[in-house]
């Protein structure tokens, strides 16, 4: 289930947890992937905004469900940003209700 975006700045560890996936893949992905630039403070703290997190989002998307190499998620993004974010999107909306309807018939089928 995904996860609201509420404050302004996140720290990786937060993100980590909130996407699932190692502060090392976040750290690599931010070298490989130039619109992706989290703000840093004076100790050299990533601090990720709502905006990086759903770039990071798509990048996951492309990447870990649809098996493209690093390359190919580049390319994919430059071309076609606003049309991979809606899909991406709408995979985890429908990723989302089927979690739910499981759980729902997981409920019907202890009931009986």
């Amino acid at each position: 289930m995904r996860e609201s975006t509420d404050k302004k700045y996140y720290k990786i560890k937060e993100v980590s947890e909130m996407l699932g996936l190692p502060a090392s893949t976040l750290r690599f992905w931010e070298s490989q992937f130039s619109l992706l630039k989290p703000r840093r403070n004076d100790g050299g703290t990533r601090f990720y905004t709502p905006s990086d997190i759903e770039t990071l989002r798509m990048i996951k998307y492309l990447i870990k469900d649809k098996g493209l190499k690093i390359e190919a998620a580049r390319d994919v993004i430059k071309h076609n940003h606003s049309g991979i974010s809606r899909q991406q999107r709408a995979v985890e909306k429908l990723k989302d209700i089927r979690n739910r309807l499981q759980s729902l018939l997981d409920a019907l089928n202890r009931m009986r």
